[in-house]
């Protein structure tokens, strides 16, 4: 796939992660896909916290589904519908963001005021 989408600073979008590979595509990025439902088009650090709190709303990311999702543990990047970051937000277990690997499309759902107090970069975390 050709990368023209933009990140959240209207720059290029720069990859989430390769190991693991993650992504809508499965190509590493948090590209936007209208085909996809639940938006992954935010690049965020997985804390113990953000794990917990979305197993507890019904989505246990720590468990392997092979072939295409290999569980998720603490200081893994992932592409993460926007949705649900902005559930673990509200709630206090929002995990740190990579600006640089989050498409714009994720400002339909989080602004980027927000955003930016959970940069990955600085390693800000402002709840």
């Amino acid at each position: 796939m050709e990368n023209s989408q933009k990140n959240v600073y209207g720059s290029s979008l720069q990859p989430c992660s390769r190991n693991p590979m993650t992504g809508w595509f499965r190509d590493g990025y948090a590209h936007y896909d209208s085909r996809d439902r639940g938006q992954h088009t935010l690049c965020a650090k997985m804390t113990e916290d953000f794990l917990n709190f979305t197993r507890s709303m019904g989505n246990d990311l720590t468990q392997p589904n092979p072939p295409m999702f290999p569980g998720l543990r603490a200081g893994d990047c992932w592409a993460l519908c926007a949705s649900r970051w902005l559930e673990a937000y509200k709630a206090g277990f929002a995990p740190q963001v990579k600006l640089d690997a989050t498409n714009q499309k994720a400002l339909d759902i989080v602004p980027l005021s927000i955003l930016e107090k959970f940069n990955a970069a600085t390693g800000q975390q402002d709840q």
